[in-house]
C-alpha cells in the first residue's frame, strides 16, 4: 500500500491525516521534521514506500529547492506544498495552495482584492489572484517586505483600499481575541472576506464579517480544496470533497493557519 504524509515542524496540529484518511489514503501520517533534517528525510521517503507528501510550515521553500522537477505554479510562487515521489528517485514539486484558494473562493474570480500580509501564504494567494486577472493590493505591517510581491503582480498599499475580496494571510486571529482588520465596520467595503486562519467557531474576522451579512470563506475550506488537488495528483481520482470537509469540521479541531 502506498504511503503518504505531511511534513512540517511542528506538525502535531495538522488536520491533513484525518482529511486524507477519510478520503481513502489510509496510510497517511504526520511527519515531524526539523529544518536541518528535511532534505535527507525527503530524499529517503520514496525508498521507504511513500508515493507523496504534503508540506507545511516551515518547509515549503526547501521542498521546491530539492525537487527534481516542478510545476509552473510552484516555480513562480517560489514554494511547494505537494511532493510526488517517482520510482527512480524523482521528486516532483507542485503548489496546490494557489488553485485550492481559487477553488474555495468560487467562480467568477474577483476583479480586485486586498491581501493582508506578505508571507508564504500571501505569495500563493497573490499569484493565484493575479493569474485570474484580479487587481491585487497588498497591505502589510512592514511595507518593505511586501515589495517582494510586486513581481507576482501585486501593488503595495499603506492602508485599506476597497476591493471585491479581503484576504487575511497573516497569523492574526489564531488566538481568537484579535482581528487583522480594524475597524470592523469597514468590512462592509468587501463583499467577500476570506481568512486563511481557521478555528472551531470561526475566527474573529470571520464572525465579524458574518455578523454584517458578508460572504465568508474560512481556512478549513481552503485546506480541503488544496488537499483535494493533492489527492487527485497522487491517485488520478476525483477527491471526495464532502467527506474531506466532514473530517476536518469536527468538534476536536485545533486552531491553525493553512
Amino acid at each position: 500500500m502506498p504511503r503518504y504524509g505531511v511534513l512540517g515542524w511542528p506538525v502535531s496540529h495538522s488536520r491533513s491525516p484525518a482529511m486524507m484518511r477519510a478520503a481513502g489514503l489510509q496510510d497517511y501520517q504526520r511527519l515531524p521534521v526539523a529544518a536541518g533534517a528535511f532534505e535527507d528525510t525527503v530524499r529517503a521517503l520514496g525508498g521507504a514506500g511513500f508515493r507523496g507528501a504534503n508540506v507545511t510550515i516551515p518547509h515549503k521553500q526547501a521542498a521546491l529547492a530539492l525537487a527534481t522537477s516542478a510545476s509552473e505554479a510552484a516555480r513562480e510562487i517560489g514554494a511547494a506544498n505537494t511532493l510526488t515521489f517517482g520510482e527512480g528517485g524523482e521528486i516532483a514539486a507542485d503548489n496546490t495552495d494557489a488553485p485550492g484558494f481559487l477553488a474555495a473562493l468560487g467562480d467568477p474570480a474577483p476583479a480586485s482584492a486586498l491581501v493582508l500580509g506578505a508571507g508564504g501564504s500571501a505569495r500563493a494567494v497573490v499569484w493565484a489572484l493575479a493569474q485570474a486577472g484580479a487587481d491585487v493590493a497588498v497591505w502589510n505591517r512592514t511595507p518593505q517586505r511586501a515589495e517582494g510581491l510586486r513581481a507576482l503582480g501585486a501593488r503595495v498599499v499603506t492602508g485599506p483600499v476597497c476591493a471585491e475580496v479581503l484576504v487575511n494571510c497573516t497569523s492574526v486571529g489564531l488566538d481568537d481575541l484579535t482581528s487583522p482588520f480594524k475597524p470592523a465596520d469597514r468590512l462592509s467595503d468587501y463583499p467577500t472576506v476570506v481568512d486563511l486562519v481557521y478555528r472551531g467557531g470561526g475566527t474573529m474576522l470571520i464572525r465579524e464579517a458574518e455578523q454584517r451579512g458578508i460572504r465568508t470563506v474560512d481556512g478549513l475550506e481552503i485546506l480541503v480544496r488544496q488537499g483535494a488537488l493533492s489527492f487527485t495528483l497522487w491517485t488520478g481520482l476525483p477527491a471526495p470533497l464532502q467527506i474531506m470537509r466532514n473530517a476536518v469540521r469536527d468538534t476536536g479541531m485545533k486552531t491553525r493557519a493553512v
